[in-house]
């Protein structure tokens, strides 16, 4: 099966100010979030979250759908949804994997650990990711794609430390094929002070990959949106990068549609959203209007009206009213 990621790739390189915009459900959060990953329950009292065979559920539901081009998941979903149950085999989806998961990532309700500066961690192998044992044995591949991640705390030894940790992984990947989208977050705890925290990020992806060959460079980046300046500037910097978003924390329907409707506007081809899809309040009916959002076929506040039009159809109490949903709370 043709994965439209692909497609769009392709289409981006021949001409990064075409209209196609990667979409991606980043359903990676048990690598992070633990138990609170599969997101608040409503609907059982027995526990304040959902289970990882919902969460799992959610993932089948939105890649038969179709409307995204990727899905992000855990390795060990995506060994049982890939692998197990087969469910990409015949979707235009690709799957994906975390390849690794820094210690910024680990926001556990019980523990503290974002609250040191990131330090460099690797849970599953790329032998693991692609075929689910370590001798790299097996019918077939999982996945040829995994996101590594990446957090900067204008530290020296913090830095380059980390940037060893991806040229090892870097050149494991170039030696297996397989592919890999850099996720670059915001510092997490800074141990120097910067002025400008977009322009630091920027300038830390720009260096990275100054001294990365072709072979090794990353097919896309994800990274937190800083603005209309700092996202011009690095696609003007460099218009053969393939930008992206992350979704950072859910916020209102209308930050979610703006963010990416913005930041398409000024130069990011991709929308990498965990929490803002994952706690919708219908997860098929909010992917829907983000692909309607990213073809250009729709505005960020009718599409929150709109969204709203459809759940009172499906008789889904929203989490907000109208009006409420319609504030931009986060940019």
């Amino acid at each position: 099966m043709t994965k439209s990621l692909d497609n769009r790739i392709t289409r981006i390189l021949a001409d990064p100010g075409c209209e196609d915009f990667i979409i991606a459900d980043a359903k990676d959060g048990d690598m992070g979030f633990g138990i609170a990953a599969p997101g608040p329950n409503s609907s059982n009292e027995s526990s304040p979250f959902k289970s990882l065979e919902e969460y799992r559920q959610h993932m089948r539901e939105i890649t038969e759908q179709g409307l995204v081009d990727i899905m992000l998941m855990s390795p060990g979903t995506c060994e049982q949804l890939a692998i197990v149950e087969g469910i990409f085999d015949d979707s235009t989806v690709t799957p994906a994997a975390r390849a690794n998961d820094t210690t910024d990532i680990w926001l556990a309700l019980s523990g503290s650990y974002k609250d040191s500066p990131s330090l460099p961690f690797r849970t599953a192998t790329i032998n693991h990711i692609q075929t689910g044992n370590e001798a790299g044995e097996g019918p077939r591949r999982w996945t040829d794609l995994g996101l590594y991640s990446i957090t900067f705390n204008n530290d020296a030894q913090l830095d380059a430390h980390a940037l060893e940790c991806y040229r090892e992984f870097r050149l494991e990947a170039e030696r297996k094929g397989f592919r890999h989208f850099l996720e670059v977050f915001a510092p997490n705890a800074l141990v120097n002070p910067v002025e400008d925290v977009g322009r630091f990020v920027n300038d830390c992806i720009a260096r990275t990959l100054a001294g990365v060959p072709r072979a090794s460079r990353p097919v896309f980046l994800k990274m937190p949106y800083f603005g209309p300046e700092a996202m011009s500037r690095l696609v003007h910097y460099d218009p053969t990068l393939i930008p992206g978003i992350l979704g950072g924390s859910s916020g209102t329907t209308h930050d979610a549609f703006r963010m990416l409707w913005e930041a398409k506007k000024y130069g990011a081809r991709a929308a990498l959203f965990g929490r803002k899809i994952n706690h919708s309040e219908h997860q098929l009916t909010f992917v829907r209007f983000l692909r309607e959002l990213a073809d250009g076929n729709i505005q960020p506040e009718e599409a929150v009206k709109a969204y709203h039009g459809e759940l009172q159809k499906l008789d889904i109490q929203p989490h907000r009213s109208l009006t409420d949903d319609l504030t931009v709370t986060q940019f």
